[in-house]
């Protein structure tokens, strides 16, 4: 009989470091806004928004004038890692690679919570480039939480998983997306990013009551919500 007590202990510590303080109001970083901000003198004028969202990709393997910036920038603002290669719904192994690249950016940028999405992006390694919808069933909902807790191992924290646009549904799926995040977050102590406009593309394609569906999710485990696409 095996013993997974160091595993669970390891797994429930993560879960405990998950970011949940009210940051305010941010914007997501990209290259356009590097001059603005890099021109400010940050210790004598008011800041223009509360913290920043960075894409995880951006900055990998970046060590050129864009980690400089960041370098400086999160001195003086709250910085969140938003990614987009979890690939979490695949039935491909886990990028290991990846997730320590990924890991080795969190012990640079120090993040209040690292973020992806509850999609699949490739299989038989072959990347898409797309954020592609997974069934929601408890097979798929079993796969995704082992997942979860392996990914959460890897960078010692728990992450945020973001609610997809999608433009189909699987005819076999058996669960509400709601239902499927609340199972999701309480198996895994992970958190959820509500994507609003997301809600709205999918309602636009699949004709469910938005409100119902935000209702239905297990609002005190959102940590962070995008406004806008």
């Amino acid at each position: 009989m095996s013993d997974n007590s160091g595993l669970e202990a390891r797994h429930d510590a993560a879960a405990s470091l998950l970011h949940t303080d009210n940051l305010g109001f941010g914007v997501g970083l990209r290259s356009q806004h590097y001059p603005y901000l890099m021109a400010l003198d940050h210790t004598q004028q008011s800041k223009p928004v509360d913290w920043l969202e960075i894409i995880s990709e951006n900055y990998i393997d970046n060590f050129g004038y864009g980690r400089h910036v960041l370098a400086t920038l999160k001195q003086y603002y709250p910085i969140v890692m938003h990614g987009v290669s979890m690939n979490i719904g695949s039935t491909d192994p886990l990028d290991f690679n990846y997730l320590n690249k990924l890991k080795a950016l969190t012990h640079f940028v120090q993040p209040a919570w690292v973020s992806d999405h509850l999609c699949w992006t490739g299989v038989a390694g072959v990347n898409s480039h797309d954020l592609l919808p997974i069934p929601l069933t408890d097979e798929s909902l079993s796969h995704v939480i082992q997942r979860v807790k392996q990914i959460q191992e890897v960078l010692e924290r728990p992450i945020v998983l973001e609610n997809p646009s999608t433009y189909l549904e699987y005819c076999h799926s058996s669960l509400t997306e709601p239902l499927f995040f609340t199972e999701l977050v309480n198996a895994t102590g992970c958190g959820m990013l509500l994507d609003v406009n997301n809600v709205f593309v999918s309602d636009f394609n699949h004709g469910f009551d938005p409100e119902a569906y935000i209702r239905a999710l297990p609002v005190q485990k959102i940590v962070q919500i995008h406004l806008a696409g």
